[in-house]
């Protein structure tokens, strides 16, 4: 194990629903992701952390919910992405294949962060090793809900998150009683089809 992953786990803590990944998966992404993350892919697998709070995923399985959030951002021609983590409230990270680590989506509150890069082979491994160091379960976390959540509504299931109903773009109020455990990628397709997402204004476009 390498030095940024396990300072990734000091931080996040030990691993749930771990998922081994399969040699197809492996071969399907090499070229298109990071040399680096598939290896972590291979010893570590997909998993939820912190008591679900964080997410490595199967890009595969959200293919759908990319395509609908990036034309909901307008951002289809950008770079081709691939999700590979996600946040209890539906956070996503995507990595681009020619941009890495260069968009973040924030679908319940319908906003997104994108990052202009040039960037080589090198540096794509060096920014998997960053991402998950200086990855923060809190900046996961959303009006520090996720406690009251997990006790209310129980610990996420691999293919679940938590989510406002009414969602928040729709007009629903921000409040814990609003809060319901959710399938994933039907949830996220429904909020990528309720607005036109918007970049926040720290955003490079």
């Amino acid at each position: 194990m390498d030095e940024a992953f396990s300072v990734f786990l000091e931080e996040v803590g030990q691993p749930m629903h771990r998922h081994e990944v399969p040699t197809s998966a492996i071969e399907r992404y090499k070229g298109k992701l990071p040399d680096r993350l598939l290896q972590y892919w291979s010893e570590h697998g997909w998993c939820g952390y912190g008591d679900g709070m964080f997410w490595t995923v199967n890009p595969q399985d959200y293919e759908s919910v990319v395509a609908s959030m990036l034309n909901s951002a307008g951002l289809e021609a950008y770079d081709r992405f691939h999700l590979i983590a996600r946040g209890a409230f539906g956070d996503l990270y995507l990595f681009g294949e020619k941009t890495g680590f260069s968009l973040k989506i924030v679908p319940h509150v319908g906003r997104y962060i994108g990052r202009k890069y040039e960037l080589t082979t090198a540096d794509m491994n060096r920014r998997v090793q960053n991402f998950f160091a200086s990855r923060c379960l809190d900046s996961n976390d959303f009006g520090d809900m996720f406690e009251p959540a997990k006790n209310n509504l129980g610990i996420l299931g691999p293919d679940e998150m938590y989510g406002f109903v009414p969602a928040l773009v729709f007009g629903g109020p921000t409040r814990l009683e609003n809060l319901e455990k959710l399938k994933a990628i039907e949830h996220l397709v429904l909020l990528s089809q309720l607005c036109a997402f918007e970049p926040y204004s720290f955003s490079d476009f």
